[in-house]
């Protein structure tokens, strides 16, 4: 499945020599750094308040001596005052959803609407396209900057877009059936969502011209991608972004080996850190991925906290580094009697149990002093009340085990758990 002939040719700096690639990150890392201190006042009274100027950056490692960015200086200074150029030089503006407060807004000039095109043709390449594909983008349109932003690396690539944006899960079925895409551009939970339509409607995976689906926008798991490729008969690949570091193409998957998403080190620098002290971790410990931009105008990053946690691992079917899987968040991680628990070590273990639906929320409470975790399942299809306590025993059993926590386990019907059309919302933390 995964031969694919008249792939476009790579940009030369993906298979550039490590070096090569080093002296185009110092340079374009300087001028990144004068670019934020000339430009943006935040950054001057950053950098200052720290004692560092742009000069100090002599070798790549020197990044290391300039303070971090993190949410809450983009939301200090909402909507407009972390902007480096004039307004009358931003063409566009998208926005976190801003589900704890104030959104995170970031800014584009031309310049960045055209790398991030770039960036994302560049993704999808990586992913098997090719000019000729259909690319049906279900990520949402708006604010959010999954739709526009794989719409424009789709239209870069020479690819035909059928933007359908997310919801409507009914008409999703219909175009894909219909339309003939190539590829579908969707959050992983969203996509499973369209298989279980596509099962209700008798749909046939196997003849569709579905190919590979290009997911991100969350974290999913290894289980998740062959239970997605098995049921939809195509080859899944991680796409990676946040917005405030530009949006969906930061990193994306290469098709060939489906070892964890190749960072575009040519515009974006990772470092890995010790989320608690700060320290930079050399390539291969787990910490939290932390970016700075390299070529980004309107809006440049200095050393943005990602809050993901990951690894930088060396490239392979590129010059550039992947980064593993991301095991959460150092914010989305739950602390259950002083054990740190991630929603997708859930999702591992949910889909290794026969019979359930990748459908789930987690219900964390406060019994006495406490605390009290409920995972609540969907099961595959109807089943008697036996089978349901079955499984959520043996899903119980398989947390005990593997991650070291008791928890109760509610399954109920197919269908009963609320399906999310873009980012799926797994925990209830009630104990605040």
């Amino acid at each position: 499945m995964s031969h694919n002939p008249c792939l476009e040719p790579l940009h030369p700096i993906e298979t550039a020599s490590v070096d090569e690639l080093r002296n185009l990150q110092l340079q374009r890392l300087r001028q990144s750094l004068h670019h934020a201190y000339d430009n943006s006042p935040v950054y001057r009274a950053k950098f200052d308040q720290h004692g560092v100027h742009p000069d100090d950056l002599q070798t790549l490692e020197d990044l290391a001596k300039f303070p971090f960015t993190s949410k809450t200086d983009l939301r200090d200074n909402y909507p407009f005052g972390m902007f480096a150029v004039p307004m009358d030089k931003v063409v566009r503006v998208h926005a976190s959803s801003g589900t704890t407060g104030k959104p995170t807004v970031v800014g584009y000039t031309q310049g960045d609407i055209d790398v991030w095109a770039d960036v994302v043709a560049r993704s999808i390449r990586a992913a098997g396209g090719r000019a000729a594909d259909k690319v049906h983008v279900s990520y949402g349109y708006g604010l959010f900057t999954g739709g526009l932003g794989a719409h424009y690396g789709a239209e870069r690539l020479g690819c035909t877009v059928i933007p359908m944006s997310g919801g409507q899960t009914e008409k999703q079925v219909q175009l894909i059936v219909d339309f003939d895409p190539d590829i579908i551009m969707v959050t992983p939970s969203y996509m499973m969502n369209i298989a279980d339509e596509m099962d209700r409607q008798n749909v046939d995976t196997r003849k569709l011209s579905l190919r590979v689906g290009i997911f991100g926008a969350e974290p999913w798991t290894d289980a998740m991608r062959r239970e997605m490729e098995q049921r939809l008969d195509l080859d899944a690949v991680d796409i990676y972004g946040l917005s405030e570091v530009m949006g969906p193409g930061v990193a994306q998957e290469c098709l060939e080996s489906k070892d964890g998403p190749t960072i575009w080190e040519d515009h974006f620098f990772p470092e890995i850190v010790n989320p608690d002290t700060g320290e930079v971790l050399p390539d291969g410990e787990e910490g939290e991925l932390v970016f700075t931009s390299l070529t980004k105008e309107a809006m440049p990053v200095i050393r943005y906290r990602t809050r993901d946690l990951t690894r930088l691992l060396p490239g392979t079917s590129r010059t550039m580094r992947r980064m593993a899987k991301i095991t959460g968040r150092s914010d989305d991680m739950l602390i259950i009697r002083g054990v740190n628990v991630f929603p997708s070590q859930i999702e591992e273990q949910l889909l290794a149990v026969e019979g359930l639906a990748p459908h789930y929320f987690i219900e964390v409470t406060k019994e006495g002093h406490l605390d009290a975790m409920e995972v609540h399942v969907e099961m595959a299809s109807e089943v008697n009340a036996g089978d349901m306590q079955r499984a959520a025993q043996a899903l119980q059993h398989r947390i005990k085990s593997m991650i070291g926590i008791s928890t109760a386990v509610k399954p109920h019907a197919p269908g009963v758990i609320p399906r999310s059309e873009g980012k799926a919302k797994r925990v209830f933390d009630k104990r605040r």
